[in-house]
Parts: structure tokens; C-alpha cells; sequence
């Protein structure tokens, strides 16, 4: 079974959305199956086999997700993000402005979908790399 600190381990290596599909693939190789991370404040959530779940802690200070969605300047911002032109704080920040709630990957389905604050989805994308 995984652990907080090997995710952790694995996440410090990220420092952009280009190196997500890396990310993903140490995530898989832990056992991890799926996993939410929460835009106020960073938390996330990670699931494994046979109900194992760890979760972090507050990443960053808490930030207001706004209260309507805006999927177009979202995927704006996301596109930026996965071409390495925003960290990850900054990427957030963006998520929350355009009314993220949070993003939920499936390691299985090779998916990440994002959420507004009603639980619409606002987006669903593959993970690049991963197939």
C-alpha cells in the first residue's frame, strides 16, 4: 500500500503541467487508483485497491472557488498550464477564478475531470502519454 509520503515524493518532482503525465505514471506504479484534489485549499484525496485512502494536507492557504463556471477561460488557462507556461499555485488560483471545485483523475479510465461547485462537469480529458 502506498503512502502519503511516497506521493509526496513523487509530486515534488512536478513543477509545471508539462510533467504531469510523469506524475501520473509514478501515481500507477504506487497503486494508486484514483484520486480527488480540492481547489480552496489543495487537499487531495488518493484512492487504491481494496479501499485504501490516504490524503494530504492543505497545500496552500484557502482560496474562494468562484460560485459560476467559466469552462471556456478554463480550458484557456489548463492549455497554458499543460504547455508549462503556469506552476501549479497559479494554475489553482485559475481554477478557482473560472469556478473549479475540484479534479478527480481516474488512473483506470486515464481521464481527469473537472468540476464546478454544483458537481457539473465542467471538463474530461485524457491523460497525454499514458495509453
Amino acid at each position: 500500500m502506498f503512502t502519503i509520503d511516497q506521493i509526496k515524493e513523487a509530486h515534488a518532482k512536478v513543477k509545471s503541467g508539462a510533467d504531469f503525465p510523469g506524475f501520473v505514471r509514478e501515481l500507477v506504479n504506487l497503486g494508486v487508483i484514483s484520486y480527488d484534489s480540492f481547489v480552496s485549499d489543495g487537499h487531495t484525496e488518493y484512492a487504491g485497491e481494496k479501499g485504501h485512502l490516504v490524503q494530504s494536507g492543505p497545500k496552500y492557504p484557502m482560496m474562494v472557488v468562484e460560485a459560476k463556471s467559466n469552462s471556456d477561460q478554463f480550458r484557456h488557462y489548463l492549455k497554458n498550464h499543460q504547455q508549462g507556461q503556469t506552476d501549479y499555485l497559479t494554475f489553482c488560483k485559475h481554477s478557482a477564478e473560472t469556478g473549479v471545485e475540484k479534479w478527480t483523475v481516474d488512473l483506470k479510465a486515464v481521464t481527469c475531470t473537472y468540476f464546478d461547485r454544483e458537481g457539473q462537469i465542467m471538463l474530461i480529458e485524457e491523460i497525454p502519454g499514458q495509453k
